[in-house]
């Protein structure tokens, strides 16, 4: 516009020409316009690089020290500082930071293994295992890990011994060294009653088979390393393929399958049973044997999962008072809702529990008030929610989860379900219908035209049009 007027007067009035010109005289001006914010930008530069005398370059050392002055005092961001629980006597509540106490293990020097060869998968077992949390996390990673832990030790063993399972007084050992290891790390020094874990755990109990080559002619090891080398999270529970391949593997070095090829009943007694399971512990440390310890930790992390998801870990009282109070209620009652809810918040403070978990504790409480005489469904008139049968309303993912140690925040783990998911009332008083495993048949249909179209996101277009258009505004003042 600064150009027009110059050109009028001076007679450029052929339509065409002026165009040309005025396009010409405007493409100068702005090309001298940011010429002079460049030069503007790099006078300021000049300047200041004026001020710092060039005859002196301070050195590192002299940059990093603070400054003399009292008032610029350091500041510390280590768990010193994080405020401590303020009330001592009693135990620290399961979301407050705590850091664990390390120190020097006191060793029985009687165990043949090299326990720096397994640091790594030591410190996850500590970090699951911590002082504060084990009590809470124990059914769903505490106890899962050590038991992948034990599992993933006597494959290591089997390495220099040949031997699949270590003799009685090596065991001993060797179980006090892992505990006392896992304690110095600061892993709760209970959990083996916690856990419901011993010495015998190493030791392969009654199973027949534990020498390494007779394993390997016994068991079609190609096989059983295929189908659990690589397990699928998403697979393993409801389509299992490393599970049956366990168990097969456990029956022949049991000679419990040779019993049924001949037809003999081994329903119900009980040495076979135990047989069974601690060749199922030898199998696993073939395993360890033969996978890195990371993946034989993930595989056996999964298989876990599938077990802990299948039952609900808390205890239920019978809910006498809850039935009293619910039995004939068919809208929202105070007296029904106030007794169902202290009942549920003492169940609560038992342990962190999975969304799996949940479903089926929900379920099975639900049953319990219906054989009680609860017909209505007093989830939906009290708004009890699937996280309400956890601690702090945290519920765990059902795939493996690892507590995580950071110096900052101490121990944390990630809750999968915080929203408010409504319980699921049964339909009847039986659990024998509850399944978590879809039937193949049940899988939703293929998204439509229609159900491709997203309700939630009317303004999408719009967000993504306005950077554009900003954009395109933006370049036309430049150019």
């Amino acid at each position: 516009m600064l150009c027009v007027p110059h050109l009028q007067g001076k007679g450029f009035v052929v339509k065409g020409l002026r165009k040309s010109v005025v396009g010409k005289c405007c493409s100068l001006c702005q090309q001298l316009l940011l010429f002079i914010l460049w030069l503007s930008s790099f006078q300021d530069v000049a300047s200041l690089q004026t001020l710092i005398d060039p005859s002196h370059m301070s050195s590192t050392s002299e940059l990093a020290n603070p400054p003399t002055t009292e008032l610029f005092e350091p500041i510390e961001i280590s768990p010193a500082v994080i405020p401590r629980y303020p009330y001592p006597d009693e135990s620290l509540p399961p979301m407050y930071p705590s850091f664990p106490t390390t120190y020097e293990p006191n060793l029985t020097g009687m165990c043949p293994v090299n326990f720096s060869a397994m640091s790594n998968i030591m410190g996850k077992t500590a970090s699951d295992c911590s002082l504060p949390l084990a009590p809470l996390v124990g059914n769903v990673i505490c106890c899962p890990q050590l038991g992948s832990l034990l599992h993933i030790f006597q494959g290591h063993y089997s390495i220099n011994s040949d031997k699949l399972a270590l003799q009685n007084a090596v065991a001993n050992d060797c179980f006090s060294d892992i505990i006392s290891i896992l304690a110095s790390r600061g892993a709760n020094s209970t959990i083996p009653t916690l856990c419901s874990v011993k010495s015998s755990n190493l030791t392969g109990g009654s199973c027949q088979v534990k020498d390494v080559n007779i394993f390997e002619k016994t068991v079609n090891t190609s096989k059983l390393l295929e189908a659990c080398s690589v397990v699928d999270p998403l697979k393993e529970c409801c389509r299992p393929v490393c599970q049956p391949a366990i168990m097969e593997a456990a029956l022949r070095i049991s000679g419990t399958q040779m019993m049924l090829n001949e037809n003999k009943n081994v329903v119900g007694e009980t040495n076979h049973i135990d047989a069974i399971n601690d060749c199922k512990g030898v199998v696993y440390s073939y395993l360890s044997r033969k996978l890195p310890p990371d993946v034989a930790n993930t595989a056996f992390r999964i298989l876990s999962a599938c077990k802990v998801n299948k039952v609900c870990p808390l205890a239920f009282n019978q809910p006498s008072e809850v039935i009293n109070a619910c039995r004939n209620v068919a809208a929202p009652s105070p007296s029904c809702c106030s007794s169902l809810n202290t009942y549920i918040a003492g169940i609560q403070k038992q342990m962190l529990i999975t969304n799996k978990q949940a479903i089926i504790c929900a379920t099975m409480f639900g049953s319990m008030l219906r054989k009680g005489g609860v017909m209505t469904n007093v989830y939906e008139l009290c708004d009890v929610d699937l996280k309400d049968f956890s601690i702090q309303g945290c519920l765990l993912r059902s795939l493996p989860a690892d507590v995580v140690f950071d110096n900052s925040t101490g121990y944390s783990f990630t809750c999968d379900l915080t929203d408010n998911i409504a319980a699921p009332w049964p339909s009847s008083s039986s659990m024998s219908s509850l399944s978590l495993c879809a039937p193949e048949m049940s899988l939703p249909a293929l998204p439509t035209s229609e159900t491709l179209k997203n309700p939630g996101c009317h303004g999408c277009t719009l967000e993504i049009l306005v950077p554009i258009f900003s954009f395109f505004v933006f370049s036309t003042f430049l150019y």
